[in-house]
């Protein structure tokens, strides 16, 4: 497949699923919402990869390893939010027998946690559009 042909699916699916993610998010179906949101960083960062390193962006859900891996200058805070994201997939997909990640997920909870995410999408399509 042709990189730029690659870039064009992660961006489409990505924007895809953020659209998922709004939805669940206005169902108030939180933690799916969290986990979707994962979802759209994780393939924005593949473009960025398939866009600066190679073709195959490694097979990891770790948003920090992964973006490190496609050279990708994150701030301290940048970097703490990848890491918060990052449990998104895990917890939502393995909820502990307390559903402690469940219970995380309120309404203030989730909408601080998609402004991260709505933060780093635009962020992350912005290294994606540049030449």
């Amino acid at each position: 497949m042709r990189k730029n042909t690659l870039i064009i699916y992660w961006v489409e699916t990505a924007n895809r699923d953020y659209k998922t993610m709004l939805n669940l998010y206005k169902s108030r179906d939180f933690q799916w919402s969290l986990f979707i949101g994962h979802l759209v960083i994780e393939k924005l960062i593949k473009a960025i990869y398939v866009k600066n390193i190679s073709d195959n962006p490694p097979r990891t859900h770790d948003l920090l390893r992964l973006s490190e891996s496609a050279k990708i200058r994150t701030t301290e805070e940048q970097k703490n939010a990848l890491d918060l994201i990052t449990t998104f997939n895990i917890n939502a997909r393995y909820p502990d027998y307390k559903q402690s990640f469940y219970k995380k997920c309120d309404y203030n909870f989730t909408t601080n946690s998609l402004e991260k995410i709505k933060e780093l999408r635009i962020w992350l399509l912005s290294m994606i559009v540049k030449k």
